[in-house]
């Protein structure tokens, strides 16, 4: 049986995601899927088959459980006991909330490669409803119809 390799020149598409009221981690998990390109039939590991993602409105989405107050991000300065911590809260409410989004997706993609950073590189986040990307045509995905977990209503 031979292994098929998808072609280099892929044809890639452009998505827009609505985060309003849509549970975080589940959006970033089907975010990262979109990006590595699994969810389409010519998948190929070491062939970046993934689409363009815009996700707008990106301070709107919530975190279900106690997570706001209870999930903490470490990242270090480099000094000795330089360690800092925040909460996802914190992040959600301060000056760039769509990093929240942007760290869960980053996550779940697989660890450090060329290719890992070139497919994240096709991730656009926007807190707000207003994205550059209208000549691209991109198509609206409803994620928050897509499963009734998706979605939290307050």
């Amino acid at each position: 049986m031979k292994t098929y390799n998808a072609p280099v020149g892929v044809e890639t598409k452009w998505v827009v995601i609505d985060a309003t009221d849509v549970v975080v981690g589940r959006l970033a998990s089907y975010v990262a899927k979109r990006l590595r390109g699994k969810h389409r039939p010519d998948f190929t590991p070491h062939v970046d088959t993934g689409d363009h993602i815009v996700v707008i409105n990106a301070e709107k989405a919530v975190f279900t459980g106690n997570k706001l107050t209870d999930k903490i991000y470490y990242r270090h300065t480099g000094y000795a006991g330089g360690i800092k911590s925040t909460t996802a809260g914190k992040i959600l409410s301060g000056r760039f909330p769509e990093r929240a989004l942007e760290m869960a997706v980053k996550r779940m993609m697989p660890r450090e490669s060329a290719l890992s950073r070139q497919q994240f590189g096709k991730l656009r986040i926007y807190a707000g409803a207003e994205h550059p990307h209208v000549a691209q045509q991109p198509e609206l995905v409803d994620f928050k119809s897509m499963n009734r977990k998706n979605s939290k209503t307050a």
